[in-house]
C-alpha cells in the first residue's frame, strides 16, 4: 500500500520549491512547467508535481492551457491594482490586530528596517533592495496578527505584488522618502498605543497612496 503521507510531503516540497522560483523571478511569466522535467530534476514521480502545479494554479500563479500545458501566469497592471487594494484592507486590519501583541524586539526590528529604507532613500538608492525592505517592514508589523486565515491571505497577496514589482517596476526615490515618513507615523501610532481604528486607517491609507502614486506615474496610453 502506498504511503500517502510521503506523497503529501513530496507534493508540499515540490510546491514550495516551484512557488519560490516563481516569486523570486527565476521562473518568469510564460515559463513552461514541464511535469516530467521537473519530476526528474527533483527526484520525484510526476504525481506530486501535478498536485503542486494545481495548487499554484488555484493561487493564480500558474495557468493551464489545453495543448500547451502549465505556464507561469502573466500578471498585468490591473492585477497589481487589485492586489494593492486588497492589501490595503488586509494589512490595515492585520497591523491593527498585531499592534498590541508586538514585542519590543519585533518593533525594534521594524524600526531598524525602516531606518535602512531611510538611508537608501536619501543616498545610494537601490530600488530593488528598497522594495524588498518595504515588504519586510510590513510583514514585521503584521507578524503578531492572531488571525491565521488573514495571514494566509496576506501571504498570497504579498507574493502576487512581489512578482509584479519584480517584473514591472520598483519604488522611485521621491515616493520612497514619503513612504518612509508614513512608516514613521504608523510606528508612532503603535508605540504610543493609539486606538486600533487609527492604526488600521493609517496602514490602509499608506497602501492606497502607494497605489495612487503608481497609477499617476504610469504613462498614458
Amino acid at each position: 500500500m502506498p504511503d500517502s503521507s510521503n506523497s503529501v510531503a513530496k507534493s508540499e516540497l515540490v510546491y514550495r520549491e516551484l512557488r519560490s522560483r516563481i516569486i523570486s523571478g527565476r521562473y518568469v511569466a510564460g515559463y513552461r512547467l514541464v511535469l516530467g522535467q521537473i519530476a526528474r530534476e527533483m527526484g520525484v514521480s510526476p504525481v506530486p508535481v501535478r498536485e503542486a502545479i494545481r495548487r499554484l494554479e488555484a493561487e493564480k500563479l500558474v495557468t493551464f492551457t489545453r495543448n500547451v500545458g502549465a505556464e507561469v501566469a502573466s500578471i498585468d497592471v490591473g492585477d497589481y491594482a487589485n492586489a494593492m487594494e486588497t492589501l490595503a484592507y488586509l494589512e490595515g486590519a492585520a497591523t491593527a490586530l498585531a499592534a498590541p501583541l508586538l514585542s519590543k524586539k519585533q518593533l525594534a526590528d521594524a524600526t531598524d528596517t525602516n531606518d535602512h529604507m531611510r538611508s537608501l532613500a536619501t543616498q545610494n538608492f537601490d530600488p530593488r533592495l528598497f522594495t524588498d525592505l518595504n515588504q519586510r517592514f510590513h510583514k514585521q508589523l503584521c507578524i503578531a496578527c492572531p488571525n491565521d486565515h488573514m495571514n494566509e491571505l496576506l501571504d498570497v497577496e504579498w507574493d502576487r505584488v512581489a512578482i509584479i514589482r519584480r517584473n514591472t517596476f520598483s519604488f522611485e526615490p521621491v515616493r520612497s522618502q514619503t513612504s518612509v515618513s508614513e512608516h514613521d507615523h504608523i510606528l508612532e501610532l503603535i508605540t504610543t498605543g493609539a486606538p486600533a481604528q487609527d492604526i488600521e486607517m493609517a496602514a490602509r491609507k499608506h497602501k492606497m497612496r502607494t497605489l495612487r502614486a503608481f497609477v499617476e506615474d504610469r504613462p498614458s496610453t
